[in-house]
C-alpha cells in the first residue's frame, strides 16, 4: 500500500478495537481511536474522544480527523455494549440504550463519514456483529436481536452503497476473551465451569482472541480485498457451523 489510508476504529482504546488499530497501523494505515474514554489509549496513537450516540459529537470528531489529516478512507464500527438476560430481564430504556450504541451509532458514524468516504480511492466501512446474528444463545435476547440488526444493516449498506464505490462487509466473532467476558464469568456463581463452558461452546474448545477478530477486519478493509462487499466473516471457532 502506497498511500497512507486513514481508519477510525470506534470503542478504539481497548479489546478488538485497540487490537485492529494496533494492527493496521503495522499495515500501514493512519489508524485512530474514537472512543468515550481515551484515558487507557496507547501513547503515540491519535485518539480521539467520541461519544457514540450523541450525533454532535460523532460529526465533530470525524471532522476533526479529516481536519488532522486531510482524508477519511475507513470505518470499523466496532464499539458496542453486551446485554444478558431472555426477552423480559430488560426493561423497554435498556432495549432502546443497547440498540442506539450497537446499531444506530452505526448509521450515526456512516452519516458523517460517507462525504469524505466517497471521496476516497479505496473506502470501506466494517461492522462488528456477532455469531448470535444466527445463533440462539441463551440469555442473549437484546445481545442478539442488536447483532442481527448489523448484520442485516451490513448487507443493506453494501447494496446502498456499491454506486459510490463503498465496500461494506462485517466480522461475527464468537465469543472472543475480552473484559466483559471476563467480567461474565467473574459474576457467575461458579467462575470456573461458566469458563469451562464458554471453552466448550465453541468447537475449537478455547475463546476467540482479539488479535484474530482484529486480523479479519484488517483483511476486509485492505485495497487488495476490493472485491470483498457485502460479507459477514465468521471468526467463532466453528460455533456457527459445526457440531463435534
Amino acid at each position: 500500500m502506497t498511500e497512507k489510508l486513514v481508519a477510525i476504529v470506534t470503542g478504539g482504546a481497548g479489546g478488538i478495537g485497540q487490537r485492529t488499530v494496533a494492527l493496521l497501523r503495522e499495515r500501514g494505515f493512519e489508524a485512530v481511536i474514537f472512543d468515550r474514554d481515551i484515558s487507557a489509549a496507547p501513547d503515540g496513537i491519535p485518539a480521539f474522544l467520541c461519544d457514540i450516540t450523541d450525533d454532535d459529537a460523532v460529526k465533530d470528531a470525524v471532522d476533526a480527523v479529516v481536519a488532522r489529516f486531510g482524508r477519511l478512507d475507513v470505518v470499523v464500527n466496532n464499539a458496542g455494549i453486551g446485554a444478558t438476560g431472555d426477552v423480559t430481564a430488560n426493561d423497554a430504556a435498556e432495549w432502546h440504550r443497547v440498540f442506539d450504541v450497537n446499531v444506530v451509532s452505526i448509521a450515526r458514524m456512516s452519516v458523517a463519514a460517507l462525504p469524505h468516504l466517497r471521496r476516497s480511492p479505496h473506502p470501506v466501512i466494517v461492522n462488528v456483529s456477532s455469531i448470535v446474528e444466527t445463533v440462539g444463545v441463551v440469555n442473549r435476547a437484546l445481545y442478539s436481536a442488536t447483532k442481527g440488526a448489523v448484520s442485516a444493516l451490513t448487507l443493506a449498506m453494501a447494496a446502498d452503497h456499491l454506486k459510490d464505490g463503498i465496500r461494506v462487509n462485517a466480522v461475527a466473532p464468537g465469543t472472543v476473551d475480552t473484559a466483559w467476558v471476563g467480567r461474565l464469568i467473574g459474576a457467575a456463581d461458579d467462575p470456573v465451569a461458566a469458563a469451562e463452558a464458554l471453552r466448550k461452546r465453541q468447537p475449537i474448545g478455547r475463546l476467540v482472541t482479539p488479535d484474530e477478530v482484529a486480523l479479519a477486519i484488517a483483511y476486509l478493509v485492505d485495497p487488495a480485498a476490493g472485491s470483498t462487499t457485502g460479507l459477514v466473516l465468521l471468526v467463532d471457532g466453528g460455533m456457527g457451523a459445526l457440531r463435534v
